[in-house]
């Protein structure tokens, strides 16, 4: 299990290091400027993705719960879009409209962060077959 673990902090640590600096890179050659931290958008996602795995992996060993483990991660999901509509309340839902840059940065990370954690849950849900 603490080879799982440290496998989760150093592939989302290394999608948060590659992915942000490729993406501002992108984002200072095109131009653009962006109304909110490009950098706290995918920090939060980084920081919640590593947190969920760990969590899942060390619930996966409850017998009681393992069955389960698939609705906790949908709640834990609905957790997650709750909590970023709360960090990031003021910055992005008092806009009316984005630009595609701003638009972009806010759907690539959750992207490259949700199909990464979505592979690494189901590893684990995997691992009692």
């Amino acid at each position: 299990m603490n080879k799982d673990i440290f496998t989760y902090i150093i592939v989302f640590g290394v999608l948060f290091l590659t992915g942000f600096y490729t993406h501002q890179f992108l984002l200072e050659n095109l131009s653009a400027n962006l109304s909110f931290s490009l950098e706290k958008i995918y920090l939060f996602h980084a920081l919640f993705s590593v947190i969920v795995c760990i969590n899942l992996r060390v619930v996966s060993t409850v017998d009681k719960l393992f069955p389960q483990l698939g609705f906790i991660y949908l709640g834990i999901l609905l957790i997650k879009l709750v909590l970023f509509s709360i960090f990031f309340y003021n910055p992005i839902f008092t806009r009316e409209t984005f630009n595609l840059p701003e638009k972009g940065a806010l759907i690539i990370p959750l992207f490259i962060f949700l199909l990464t954690e979505t592979i690494f849950v189901l590893k684990i849900l995997k691992l009692k077959e």
